[in-house]
């Protein structure tokens, strides 16, 4: 077994400690965090600037395509928003809920395990935010629990076979991801059942909240809600918002119904694996400015409005390449992971599995997919299958662990995608959403143990 270097380890958790601590902080932008700390770390281990250089660009091959898709997939839905395609949807959305923020939580779990079925988390996310969070703002919900609720639900749905998790599974232990992914069926079942519960709860918890906020003058008092005033409200206000376009956009209704047609394509492309998601929304960012604007210069204009949202989260996401690359391909990860599993004793050898994968949550939050899956999967199954653990139980303990914990980590570059559409802060998220992930987790994993599919 391959033995961890202990400066690569302490150098590691040390760029990670502090980066993340930076990020939870708040007190600097993520670009800074995620660039200066880790090429400082680098240069502090003897590693020359062609070699950050060689970092760097291994991490943004990993992450280009994301850049491309967030920044037209920005001007995409901010085209959309110009033209008021939205509104008549989130307009009955608010009268379908009656108010009733339970209903919208619950309503949010649903629709982001549907828009999940490709697997892909940057899809969820464009897919669910920008049509949910409007909502969520016109009834004084938080943003983050938006976040939290689709994150879980597109957390359960990413055990498909195509999802990232369980096929990195199955190449480490030699099995095939369909087979794998039969007894993880009724399991997600279970998880989707549980989630739309505790969103429930935490509707509930939410109505406290809302409460609380109008009785300290935080939020204005309202009484009963009233749901149509609600609609209204949100329908003045984006008018509002649009006034500066009136006139120069094309309002008619044959043309609402082309941009539609439009979204519904670039959709259908992207989610049937046609067209690669940054090529469909470049497309329809192609399509839809001259189909909306009728002058080249009023096209140009309407980029340049969307254009620093666009900008500034591509940057973060760069950034996170440079933060993904120096970890990686350092070997700092592999290190880490491998001086993790030596400090748990060896009389817990047939536990072990079970452990990690409790343990998997916070492991995502210091080591990335790739690192939990080709370094972390393979030196726990050897150790397990000494003590007569299948290595298809030590996966599932492994995959069920730790994939509920993808979208709190700022390893996953899909998150950033959904931080800049809900216009987030990733520290606020994590500590909102961090513990009730993992606790989620832990009791999928006890649901998995009675059912059978992990061994103990």
């Amino acid at each position: 077994m391959t033995e961890p270097d202990t400066l690569l380890t302490i150098a590691g958790l040390s760029i990670i400690v502090v980066t993340v601590g930076l990020l939870i902080w708040g007190k600097v932008s993520p670009v800074v965090a995620m660039t200066v700390v880790p090429v400082v770390g680098a240069l502090a281990l003897g590693f020359g600037l062609e070699d950050i250089q060689e970092f760097f660009s291994s991490g943004l091959d990993s992450v280009m395509n994301i850049v491309v898709m967030f920044i037209f997939a920005i001007i995409f839905f901010g085209i959309l928003s110009d033209a008021g395609l939205f509104d008549p949807v989130i307009r009955r959305l608010i009268l379908m809920t009656r108010g009733r923020v339970i209903l919208v939580s619950i309503g949010t779990v649903l629709i982001a395990a549907l828009a999940h079925l490709d697997g892909a988390g940057a899809t969820t996310f464009l897919l669910t935010i920008p049509a949910l969070l409007p909502l969520y703002l016109a009834l004084n919900m938080s943003r983050y629990l938006l976040l939290l609720l689709v994150s879980l639900s597109a957390s359960i749905m990413n055990m498909v076979p195509w999802g990232g998790p369980l096929i990195r599974a199955a190449t480490v232990i030699g099995e095939d991801p369909g087979d794998m992914y039969q007894p993880l069926i009724p399991l997600q079942g279970a998880a989707l059942v549980m989630l739309v519960a505790l969103a429930a709860l935490l509707g509930v918890r939410e109505v406290r909240r809302i409460n609380a906020a109008v009785g300290t003058g935080l939020a204005p008092s309202g009484g009963n809600v009233d749901v149509r005033k609600i609609a209204d409200d949100f329908t003045a206000r984006q008018a509002e918002e649009r006034k500066d376009l009136e006139g120069k956009i094309n309002s008619h209704r044959i043309i609402y119904w082309l941009t539609v047609v439009v979204v519904i394509a670039v959709l259908a492309t992207m989610l049937a694996g046609w067209l690669n998601p940054a090529l469909s929304f470049v497309l329809g960012v192609a399509v839809l400015l001259p189909l909306n604007f009728n002058s080249a210069k009023l096209q140009i204009d309407r980029m340049k409005a969307h254009a620093p949202n666009a900008l500034m989260m591509a940057a973060v996401i760069i950034a996170a390449a440079v933060f993904l690359g120096v970890l990686n391909q350092s070997g700092m990860l592999e290190s880490i992971a491998l001086s993790l599993l030596q400090v748990i004793p060896e009389g817990v050898g047939q536990y072990l599995h079970v452990i990690v994968g409790v343990l998997g949550v916070p492991l995502d939050m210091l080591t990335s997919t790739d690192a939990y899956y080709f370094s972390v999967l393979p030196l726990v199954e050897a150790t397990a299958s000494q003590f007569g653990v299948a290595a298809t139980s030590t996966a599932y303990a492994l995959v069920i662990g730790n994939v509920i914990g993808t979208f709190v980590s700022p390893f996953a570059p899909a998150l950033w995608l959904a931080l800049g559409l809900a216009e987030a802060d990733i520290g606020k998220h994590i500590r909102y959403s961090f513990l009730i992930m993992w606790g989620f987790s832990i009791a999928l994993l006890l649901v998995a143990i009675l059912f059978g599919i992990v061994e103990v």
